[in-house]
């Protein structure tokens, strides 16, 4: 058994707690520090240590792992303390406001021989995961675009996510986890990265973004984040070389069009009246060169993430969310930063 405290005891921080207590066995949280006063009592009502202070925390030989869920510009100085002070870390997304900040932690955790990794939980959603088993399946061919897409209306900006100095906008909240998913799904390095990012309603952070990601393997990949979309399109529209999968929403309703032959389509030389009027390109598919398909079952648990923690820290399994990723993952995102300032798209390597 593991003994596991958090730093920062809000709604994700209350969250790991939450979610360690009901599935992972392998793990105990006994206790949490936050610098808010109020939360001291949130936190005995749970039945767990409050720590008061940082230090207080650091120091106590019984805790093994250390959970970090603050705001995104204190990771780097937490995570850097509690890897010297001989803990094991567990990071919040992002996992910290550039790749030079990461590269300083990664450098602890080798000094330290202490295990270090981020909480990219949504390599474990169900609408990814069915993603993941379409393109490794092949069902519908080879992708060659991916569209992935989180959109909302709200036009809200909750708490210090508002804010620059936290590190703060929809790049860093959302498109963290949208971003680490396509890294982990195409096994390719990124050669460029075009963004194009809006402040709608906020006056310091993007509150909307797209970016366009090229892979050295030919594929093309959009990720969308909105907080002012009205009329949303789908969670995913993956186009492969052989049909097309769509999944609609976080309720993972979607199908797939494959191709079912491999007739070559001619048409005759007199053009197709459609409603987009005369056409031969555009013209409709014959209903037979083609089969719906429902998407395919998978497993999708949240929880999976700390086990595999645990059966890291006891030599069963290699570690799933690696540092060096997350490391690709805020290289992309200083890229993004860098395209808009500029105004063009970037060449690199990531």
């Amino acid at each position: 058994m593991y003994r596991l405290a958090i730093i920062g005891y809000g709604g994700m921080g209350a969250w790991h707690h939450s979610n360690i207590r009901s599935h992972v066995k392998e793990i105990e949280v006994t206790g949490a520090y936050d610098i808010r006063p109020e939360t001291e009592q949130t936190v005995r009502a749970a039945h767990i240590r409050f720590y008061e202070s940082l230090e207080q925390l650091l120091s106590d030989p019984q805790v093994d792992i250390v959970t970090i869920a603050v705001p995104n510009n204190f990771h780097k100085e937490l995570s850097v303390a509690a890897l010297r002070a001989g803990k094991h870390v567990i990071c919040e997304k992002p996992v910290t406001m550039n790749a030079q900040e990461l590269e300083e932690i990664m450098a602890a955790a080798q000094e330290t021989g202490k295990l270090f990794s981020v909480h990219q939980n949504r390599r474990w959603d169900k609408d990814y995961r069915i993603v993941k088993k379409i393109v490794s399946d092949g069902v519908i061919g080879t992708p060659y675009s991916i569209e992935t897409r989180v959109q909302g209306s709200r036009r809200s900006l909750h708490g210090w996510r508002g804010y620059r100095i936290n590190g703060g906008g929809m790049v860093y909240d959302w498109g963290v986890h949208l971003i680490d998913q396509l890294l982990d799904l195409i096994d390719s390095p990124v050669v460029s990265v075009d963004a194009h990012l809006f402040s709608v309603f906020s006056e310091e952070v993007d509150d909307n973004f797209k970016a366009f990601l090229r892979f050295e393997n030919g594929i093309s990949a959009l990720v969308e984040i909105a907080t002012n979309c009205f009329i949303s399109q789908p969670r995913w529209h993956v186009s492969c070389t052989d049909g097309t999968a769509v999944i609609d929403n976080w309720d993972c309703e979607g199908k797939m069009v494959r191709l079912t032959s491999d007739e070559i389509m001619t048409w005759d030389n007199d053009i197709v009246y459609t409603s987009a009027g005369p056409t031969r390109t555009m013209a409709p598919r014959p209903k037979h060169t083609v089969t719906e398909l429902a998407l395919p079952e998978v497993k999708a648990d949240w929880s999976e993430y700390y086990k595999n923690i645990a059966a890291v820290l006891d030599g069963r399994e290699k570690l799933i969310v690696r540092p060096e990723q997350c490391l690709r993952v805020m290289k992309v995102i200083d890229t993004i930063f860098e395209s808009q300032k500029t105004g063009r798209g970037i060449a690199c390597r990531i």
